[in-house]
Parts: C-alpha cells; sequence; structure tokens
C-alpha cells in the first residue's frame, strides 16, 4: 500500500469506513436482510425481478469475495436468490479483486469476482485447489468505469486518453493546463491543484483503467498495466467506494471507479473523447456498445474476453469493464457445487442481469450468457 501524504490519513480512514467490506445475507425471511446489502444500493432495484430462480435442491453456506465493482450487483443478486431459495446462505467479502484471487487459490472461497481475468500464474496456482481440473473466468456482468472530478462549476468535462494519462502520472497538475483547455474551450477552469486518487488495494478495476491508459495512450501512460497502481504520486484510498468518498470531498480530485459509486454519490463524470473523434459519457448504452467488441481470449472452458480500447465504434465507451466470477471447473467442493450452480445460474438468467440494470450495470450480450450458462452447466 502507498503512502498517503499527511493530511489525509484521516480523510482517507473515513472513506475505508464507507466501504463494505463484506455482505452477509441471512436466508429468506431474516430480519437482518434490510441492514447487510452492500453500499446500500440494494433498495433501487426494481422489485419482483428475481423470479424463478432454480434451487436444485441448493443448502447450505456459499463463500465468495472480491471485486468491489459487482459488489453492488452481487447484494441485489443475493437477496433475491435468497428470497427463493431459503436453504443457502450466501456471502460475499468486497475485499478488492486481488484479494478475492488469492482468497480463492487458498481454498477459502467456492467463488471469487474479479474484474481481470486470471494470469497464466494465477491460473496455475489454482490448480492446487482445482483437483483434476483449473479456475476458469465466467462473464458475469460489464459496467463503465466513471473517470469522476470534484471541480466546482464545471460540470460537462471532456478528457481524451492522452490527458488523463499526463494527469494519473503527474504530468498535468492544474486544472487550467493548457491540454484541458483545448478540451474544453468554453469551461470556466481554476487555477486549482489536481489531486488523483487510485486505489491502495490490488483491484481489477485498477487492472482495467491502467490497461486503457497503457493502450490509448503509451508514451505517456508506458507503465505495464496491473491490479496494483503501477505510477508514481497520486494518493490511495481503499475500494471504489472509498475513492468516491475522496472525490466527494476534496476539491480538485478525479479518480476512477464504477459508474454506480459516481450515481449514488451525485458525483461528476467525464466525458472520454474516443478514437471515433465522439466525446462519450459513461453510460449503460455506451458501454454495451463497447461490450459488443469483445473478442474471446480465453482457450477451453475458460471464458475470458479481450476488450478493443482503442475501438472506433460510435458512441462505445471505452473504459468500460466486464467483471468475472471465477470458479474451478473441476473440483469444486461436493458441499458447495449445487449452490453455487444456482447461485451463478441466477445471476446469469435474464432477471438477474435486469435486476442490476438501475445500479448502473450491463447484462452480458445473449450470445455470451449462453456460453456462460452452458459452462455453469458442466461445473463438477
Amino acid at each position: 500500500m502507498k503512502l498517503q501524504r499527511n493530511g489525509r490519513t484521516k480523510a482517507l480512514a473515513i472513506g475505508a469506513l464507507a466501504v463494505v467490506s463484506s455482505l452477509t445475507l441471512a436466508a429468506c425471511g431474516s430480519d437482518n436482510n434490510s441492514n447487510t446489502t452492500a453500499s446500500g444500493s440494494s433498495a433501487s432495484a426494481a422489485s419482483g425481478s428475481s423470479a424463478n430462480a432454480a434451487c436444485a435442491g441448493a443448502s447450505g453456506q456459499l463463500l465468495g469475495a472480491g471485486s468491489t465493482a459487482q459488489a453492488n450487483a452481487v447484494t441485489q443478486w443475493v437477496k433475491d436468490f435468497q428470497s427463493q431459495c431459503s436453504g443457502v446462505t450466501v456471502t460475499y467479502n468486497a475485499n478488492g479483486s486481488g484479494a478475492g484471487v488469492q482468497n480463492f487459490n487458498a481454498g477459502k472461497i467456492a467463488f471469487a469476482g474479479s474484474d481481470a481475468a486470471l494470469k497464466d500464474t494465477e491460473i496455475a496456482d489454482s490448480k492446487k485447489v482445482c483437483t483434476g481440473g483449473q479456475g476458469i473466468d465466467l462473464p458475469m456482468i460489464g459496467g463503465p468505469i466513471a473517470v469522476s472530478y470534484n471541480l466546482p462549476g464545471v460540470t460537462d468535462l471532456v478528457l481524451d486518453g492522452s490527458t488523463l494519462a499526463k494527469i494519473f502520472d503527474g504530468k498535468i497538475t492544474k486544472w487550467n493546463d493548457p491540454a484541458i483547455k483545448a478540451l474544453n474551450p468554453s469551461a470556466s477552469l481554476p487555477d486549482l491543484a489536481i489531486q488523483t486518487f487510485h486505489r491502495s488495494d490490488a483491484s481489477g478495476t485498477t487492472k482495467n483503467f491502467t490497461s486503457y491508459l497503457n493502450t490509448v495512450a503509451k508514451s505517456d501512460f508506458p507503465y505495464t498495466p496491473d491490479k496494483a497502481w503501477p505510477a508514481k504520486g497520486g494518493q490511495a484510498a481503499n475500494g471504489s467506494a472509498g475513492l468516491a468518498a475522496q472525490v466527494k470531498q476534496v476539491k480538485g480530485a478525479i479518480s476512477y471507479f464504477e459508474l454506480s459509486y459516481a450515481t449514488q454519490g451525485s458525483l461528476s463524470t467525464v466525458k472520454l473523447k474516443t478514437a471515433s473523434g465522439d466525446a462519450v459519457a459513461p453510460t449503460t448504452d455506451a458501454a454495451t456498445a463497447f461490450i459488443a467488441s469483445a473478442k474471446p481470449a480465453g482457450t477451453g472452458n475458460d471464458l475470458a474476453l479481450k476488450l478493443d480500447y482503442n475501438t472506433t465504434a460510435k458512441g462505445a465507451y471505452p473504459l468500460t469493464l466486464v467483471t468475472y466470477e471465477i470458479v474451478c471447473d473441476k473440483g469444486n467442493k461436493a458441499d458447495t457445487l449445487p449452490a453455487l450452480k444456482a447461485f451463478l445460474n441466477y445471476t446469469v438468467s435474464s432477471a438477474g442481469q435486469q435486476s442490476v440494470v438501475s445500479l448502473g450495470y450491463v447484462p452480458l450480450p445473449a450470445d455470451l450468457a449462453a456460453k456462460v450458462k452452458a459452462e455453469i452447466a458442466t461445473l463438477a
């Protein structure tokens, strides 16, 4: 973890407290259900969207951990699933993609949420706990990564990849820099220091964000994309909720996190000037257009995707992630396998996918969802 600047410790502690690091929803009928939802978001989803979850004899406790990007979606999925499958208790610890994969490869959980596909070394490690098999990536939901900022009086900011890369590498340090002015000629940009915030924990969101910067502006952001923040400088906070809290509190702040956090916090978001020449806002429609251009990257049972950050598709928002559930293709624990398959089948169902649209997530394309369903059926 990077050291925070003096004077930020208290603020970052508040941000850390804003992160709901775990969610445990007891079985249907528990009085605790209304008090244990991640980030308080599930109430905003449409009711009645949990129709026909197939419990398939599932029972017991199902443990998962990882991505904070999907925490709001998982909260809703668990609530809906458990309203019908009352014999199952699903617990998801939103401790970041990196920690989730580590937990999975240590055999502590049945599934991990990650905003980045498994690396070769992580797949090799998974074979130690997936007896006769390995960890695989199952795409589950998509969503835009918002670049959010706190700049009073500026509500329609446009940035391109090069300018954004220079900001997060400390090469552009003032909001009235000529490069920002050129992209926003009519905006009243203040002579204010830019305060960049990045994740302190290993994060798939960071991997996606740094992959975007390194792809579209490699000379301005020459660092190898990673779950751990690779550049120098900036300030750190834990989890997407921690970053959103900093943007909310600090004038001149800019950071990156899932659109749902920006929506919840009523935070301004950047329009990205893309390879098509358009300035595109982070909307679900724009993210859908981007995901549709993704290509398969996994082999065998693995359904990992390759995202084209330099897409020229009109109206596509290129800073979009697909978050995965990581499971064993073979070697799952017999006592949790029925619950795992039942829960995943609900999350990828039409009802499950639609239940989180109002939270800022993007459903999988129908053909990809069908592939995920087929793969879930083969888990052993």
